[in-house]
């Protein structure tokens, strides 16, 4: 069962912005932002953030056009109580890209909120939508920390050129499952198990998985009828002790 999230987009100064700006818009887009593996923040080192930023409006328009609202293949948003609720969590966030809204088709266009705070209103549940707040990190340690310090998310996706610290930073987070380098594409492959962890969700499938999540395995002892130790039966007496003593000291 997985219940979807805050999962956060980490991306450290060693990434390739570019190819980090395309994965993660597209990512981000996929159904208008609403699956519940969709990157739901970007935690990106303060170095590369306008760097990044300005590689994702780019590739906002390369996807959608300068005007996502008038593209056909543009999602609009499920129905007129998230339409309203994104509206509002846009209200006194600084744009960096996009935010118009067609209330008639209930779309909102790919905005980028790049002055976003842990106190920001789009921060305090899962966004759905096609909202990306964007924060500065200074520190690494400082980033793990604040994705540890919040619920477990469903996905987890990590952009780095670093491979020590990729074996260092993916096992001291939980989250369901996640990518390197790229979003979404863990979910599409039945090699994976896919699922969350804690509050994200509970147990796995996909696969293999899938049978195992769905099968009961029924535990049966076949026990001998040729020798039945007395030890084990009342009445209990010293000397059964002494003897599982001394048994227990020969090995």
């Amino acid at each position: 069962m997985e219940l979807g999230g805050k999962s956060p987009c980490l991306v450290d100064e060693t990434a390739n912005i570019d190819l980090a700006a395309k994965r993660i818009v597209w990512g981000k887009l996929v159904n208008g932002g609403q699956t519940c593996v969709a990157p739901d923040y970007v935690l990106v080192h303060a170095s590369v953030k306008q760097a990044l930023i300005e590689r994702m409006k780019h590739y906002i328009a390369r996807f959608y056009g300068e005007k996502p609202l008038e593209n056909p293949n543009y999602a609009k948003i499920i129905n007129q109580k998230h339409f309203e609720r994104l509206c509002g969590l846009m209200h006194g966030e600084h744009l960096a890209a996009g935010g118009e809204v067609n209330p008639n088709t209930l779309q909102i266009a790919p905005a980028i909120l790049d002055e976003a705070t842990w106190d920001s209103p789009v921060m305090g549940e899962e966004i759905f939508g096609p909202l990306l707040p964007v924060i500065a990190y200074e520190d690494m340690e400082q980033a793990v920390a604040a994705i540890r310090a919040r619920p477990k998310p469903l996905a987890f996706y990590f952009f780095t050129s670093d491979a020590s610290r990729e074996k260092d930073i993916l096992p001291r987070l939980a989250f369901g499952g996640g990518c390197v380098n790229d979003t979404l594409i863990h979910v599409g492959t039945h090699h994976l198990p896919f699922g969350g962890v804690g509050e994200s969700g509970m147990g796995n499938y996909h696969g293999r998985t899938s049978f195992d999540a769905f099968t009961h395995y029924k535990g049966v002892a076949k026990k001998s009828l040729l020798i039945d130790l007395p030890i084990r039966f009342p009445p209990f007496r010293e000397e059964r002790f002494s003897f599982v003593r001394m048994f227990s000291r020969r090995k």
